[in-house]
């Protein structure tokens, strides 16, 4: 089964102890919420850099890989890849985690104008944005396993 959360099996095993809202989303999204911020930036440090190293040494998920190359982010010019780096490492100094964005839900211009813009963002905002994006991400992987609404 896909691994709903990147390197974080926490979130759904405190999820699977909790009573069930009948939504799993909403049951694991309470889980990453109620969390320590420490826990929640553990979260967001499990996540690969889009189009970094994991990418290139083939260490990523089989749910990041699909993901990312669903945004074509496996097939970038030298030019598009520089950008990429260099915005990565501008992010992730700002903010000390990577960047997140659920990549199935836009293109490669559209997710480098996001980080371009989310670099002028206050770190507390980013922190919030990117567990909103992982929010977005699980959504997804829930629905292709068939559970988006089931426990």
């Amino acid at each position: 089964m896909t691994a709903l959360f990147e390197h974080s099996p926490w979130v759904e095993a405190r999820a699977d102890a909790m009573p069930s809202r009948g939504d799993r989303h909403a049951d694991l999204m309470a889980v990453v919420h109620a969390a320590t911020l420490e826990e929640q930036l553990a979260l967001i440090r499990a996540h690969p850099e889009l189009a970094g190293k994991a990418a290139i040494d083939r260490t990523l998920t089989d749910a990041s890989a699909a993901e990312q190359a669903s945004a074509g982010l496996d097939r970038l010019s030298e030019d598009e890849f520089a950008r990429f780096h260099a915005l990565n490492a501008a992010y992730r100094e700002r903010f000390a985690f990577p960047f997140i964005i659920c990549v199935r839900l836009t293109d490669k211009a559209g997710i480098l104008a996001a980080m371009e813009a989310r670099l002028a963002n206050e770190r507390e905002a980013e922190i919030a944005a990117a567990i909103a994006q992982i929010g977005e991400i699980v959504r997804l992987r829930l629905k292709d396993v068939g559970l988006e609404d089931a426990r």
